[in-house]
């Protein structure tokens, strides 16, 4: 891409404040060398790390990689075989340590990414052992660093001391007399005393050094020359041992170099991306969607040099129009937008997110060129037109479909009637190559080529005559004035020379500029309507999402208030069964009286009206205390005939009896198989017929049974009545229903559904013209009850089906 172009736009500028937001020099000068690219997979991959990177950030705020360094010349030293000083394998140390707690924390990550870098992550325990036990934090060999080290260090000191016994006996004793000063000091690393030029004679010993004015010599006493012996090779072989374990350890960091580079560079990755991720929240930036054709479309884009009080602008590009002309006065934002259009587009491609509202999309482009600046040069012999040209020659020449032009001043520095003729020219070719154009002007008659070219567009930057200043908003559609003139008189130049440039124009000048004042009021009127008309609908809006809310929540207290009533029923129910099984085991013992028989059935008759209304709904039980002992006869069972299965609950109307002995109970559309033996007669009001079988068995028949699930019914007086359990077909067919009414039978038909405790069923909506299936949808995914839905698969309806769980 126009590396040219990458400086005029101030991409270096945003690459400094990526720099900035590092953590060593190797992911800086990843930072320092990114650059956008035109790939498009590329760029998604990179979108993606600064994506994964900030929710890893959002939920981990402290991770960085502080302790890490950069220690490739380290490694590279050691794999040709040179010697690591401390320091160095201190520095590769703390690298380690800080791969060891970075791998830890990305071990448990979900974001692909990062996991798959967490791989790349060695942090080498048995070198970082090594290592932890050979250097101290501040850099020096450890004693622990080889079995001999310790011991050698221990006869230095011994011999230090010993040493320095004897000399400190010279310097307190009868021979200080001789000597300068009682001091002990080094001279070529040898201790000495300084002995006077006089008194030589009286200490014996090897002169070192002398002073300036060689009054004083630095005297080594012979009798301390073999401790001074003795020291020094101690600490030969000390250094010895140090360096031999130098060695040892810089060859240990050779057999690890690969892994030590592949670990520093995941290193650098993480902190390069996170330096990405750092910048976006800085800059309250966001993911630009990337555009499969060449359009843009910024919503509240701001330049990110500009700072937090910049105003964002919208900008909008490609489709209807591919080229752009912007006008207005000078300071109104025309090269801002440009540079803000441009800057964006590069950091987009660059794997950054842009400082614009969501919904933003850019698309990938194969160049972005740019003439931006005055390019003047007296060396060169360049006029401001001809530094102009010689970019827009480079420009034409490499111009391609869907690359993005951005022209500053276009045709200025030149005759007005040349430049601007050869302006539309310009604009006529970048738009026939398929290129995407934005240009800025003050010549009239680009504003009125933009305004005739289907292919072009005005905009302007608008201008507050009140304050005389700039509001730097963009006006896509309608172009803009220099306004000249009333900057001029709100400056304080004389009205009448105002007047007089004012009466120069010619009267088409003046017509046109009143028209654009006429359009430009109209449309305020019509923007300030149309933010109206947005602020009723988002209350509108908003109050749908209350009544909803409302909605569910009165469902919620409904199926939460059935359900108590229904834990109340069976509570009551478990007492009745109590008092039933007494009764029965009262019977068998032949000890129930008839009035302890009328006591226990006053009871059931009590606990009954105790129970919540369920309406008159309800199989009849057919038991009671009158009933004669023994089984009914049996029923004569017909097609045609209604029926209930005793267990099960399922009601209908027989549409089939086999030879089997099973019967088949179709209703609603639905259809259930039950042993002819299970069913019950069922009255045209729906409860049970008294001549039908008994369910579950009378209660004084002699056998010892249960009675189902019993709720009261409206008439008080029946103590025992089967509750009818709710029946819903296992699929509504909405095909051929208006969208209102589909909707309010949906709605309906997942209210029984909820109740009658349905796991899943099928929504039939067909296919057509796909308003009612995305109606059907769209309420099914905002619904309460309903938990997931999914389209149907082969066998189910397809397309023009909807599974859904509630």
């Amino acid at each position: 891409m126009d590396a040219k172009s990458f400086r005029l736009l101030e991409f270096p500028d945003v690459l400094a404040r990526l720099a900035d937001q590092t953590s060593f020099p190797v992911s800086r000068r990843l930072a320092e060398a990114l650059e956008p690219t035109a790939d498009a997979v590329l760029v998604a991959r990179a979108l993606d790390e600064t994506d994964e990177a900030r929710g890893f950030l959002a939920e981990h705020p402290g991770a960085r990689i502080g302790g890490a360094r950069d220690i490739a010349p380290w490694t590279d030293r050691a794999a040709r075989g040179g010697r690591l000083e401390p320091g160095n394998l201190l520095e590769i140390l703390a690298t380690l340590e800080t791969t060891r707690r970075l791998r830890g924390t990305l071990g448990e990550e979900r974001r692909p990414l990062l996991r798959e870098l967490g791989r790349s992550l060695q942090p080498l325990p048995s070198l970082s052992a090594r290592l932890s036990q050979s250097i101290d934090p501040s850099g020096e060999l450890l004693d622990t660093a080889s079995p001999a080290l310790g011991g050698l260090r221990r006869q230095v000191r011994i011999a230090y001391e010993r040493l320095r016994s004897r000399l400190e006996a010279i310097v307190h004793g009868t021979e200080a007399t001789a000597l300068q000063e009682p001091i002990i000091t080094l001279r070529n690393g040898r201790y000495v005393v300084p002995v006077r030029a006089d008194a030589r004679s009286r200490i014996k010993g090897i002169v070192h050094d002398q002073s300036g004015s060689g009054q004083t010599l630095f005297v080594e006493p012979l009798v301390v020359v073999e401790l001074g012996n003795a020291w020094r090779e101690a600490q030969l072989a000390v250094q010895a041992e140090e360096e031999r374990i130098l060695d040892e350890l810089s060859e240990l960091v050779a057999a690890n170099a690969p892994a030590l580079r592949e670990t520093l560079e995941a290193l650098a990755r993480f902190d390069f991306w996170s330096a990405r991720a750092r910048l976006a929240g800085e800059l309250n930036a966001v993911r630009a969607q990337t555009s499969e054709r060449p359009e843009v479309e910024l919503l509240s884009a701001r330049h990110p040099g500009l700072g937090t009080e910049v105003v964002p602008i919208d900008l909008r590009l490609g489709g209807d129009y591919t080229a752009l002309v912007i006008t207005g006065p000078n300071t109104g934002g025309k090269t801002v937008s440009l540079r803000t259009l441009g800057l964006l587009a590069l950091m987009h491609q660059a794997g950054l997110h842009v400082p614009a509202a969501p919904g933003s999309r850019l698309p990938i482009f194969p160049d972005v060129f740019a003439d931006i600046g005055d390019e003047q040069s007296v060396a060169q012999s360049l006029s401001t037109f001809s530094g102009h040209l010689r970019s827009i020659v480079r420009i034409v020449e490499s111009a391609q479909p869907g690359c993005l032009i951005l022209l500053d001043e276009l045709g200025a520095g030149t005759d007005p009637t040349e430049g601007s003729a050869l302006a539309q020219a310009l604009l006529d070719h970048f738009i026939r190559a398929g290129a995407l154009v934005v240009a800025t002007t003050h010549y009239a008659e680009l504003k009125t080529y933009a305004h005739n070219t289907s292919g072009a567009r005005n905009a302007s930057v608008e201008f507050d005559l009140e304050t005389v200043s700039p509001t730097y908003h963009l006006a896509i559609g309608l172009p803009g004035t220099s306004q000249a003139f009333a900057i001029a008189e709100r400056l304080g130049l004389p009205e009448d020379l105002v007047a007089d440039a004012r009466s120069r124009l010619s009267e088409a000048q003046q017509e046109f500029e009143a028209t654009l004042a006429s359009i430009k009021e109209t449309q305020s009127r019509t923007d300030a309507a149309a933010d109206r008309a947005r602020e009723s609908e988002l209350r509108a809006a908003d109050a749908r999402r209350t009544a909803e809310i409302e909605r569910a929540r009165a469902r919620r207290e409904r199926d939460d208030a059935f359900m108590s009533a229904c834990d109340e029923a069976e509570r009551a129910l478990s007492a009745i069964r109590a008092e039933i099984r007494a009764a029965r085991d009262a019977l068998e013992r032949e000890t129930l009286t008839a009035g302890r028989l009328d006591e226990l059935m006053g009871r059931l008759d009590r606990r009954l009206e105790t129970l919540p209304s369920a309406g008159p709904q309800g199989l009849q039980g057919q038991a009671s205390s009158g009933s004669a002992e023994g089984a009914e006869a049996p029923v004569e069972w017909a097609v045609g005939m209604s029926a209930r299965a005793a267990t099960g609950g399922w009601e209908g109307r027989i549409h089939r009896i086999d030879d089997a002995g099973r019967a088949t109970l179709e209703a609603g559309g639905l259809r259930v198989v039950v042993p002819v033996g299970e069913l019950v007669a069922v009255a045209p009001n729906g409860s049970a017929e008294p001549s039908g079988r008994a369910v579950g068995g009378s209660p004084t028949s002699g056998r010892r049974g249960e009675f189902g699930p019993v709720t009261h019914s409206a008439d008080p007086g029946t103590p025992t009545r089967a509750r009818r359990q709710a029946v819903v077909a296992s699929s509504l067919d909405l095909r051929g229903a208006r969208v209102e009414e589909a909707l309010q039978l949906l709605d309906d038909y997942l209210d029984q559904a909820s109740v009658a405790r349905a796991g899943r069923v099928t929504i039939i909506h067909g296919h057509g013209s796909g308003a009612l299936r995305d109606a059907v949808r769209a309420t099914l995914s905002s619904h309460p009850l309903v938990s997931e839905w999914r389209p149907g698969e082969r066998g189910e309806g397809g397309d023009g089906a909807s599974i859904v769980s509630l």
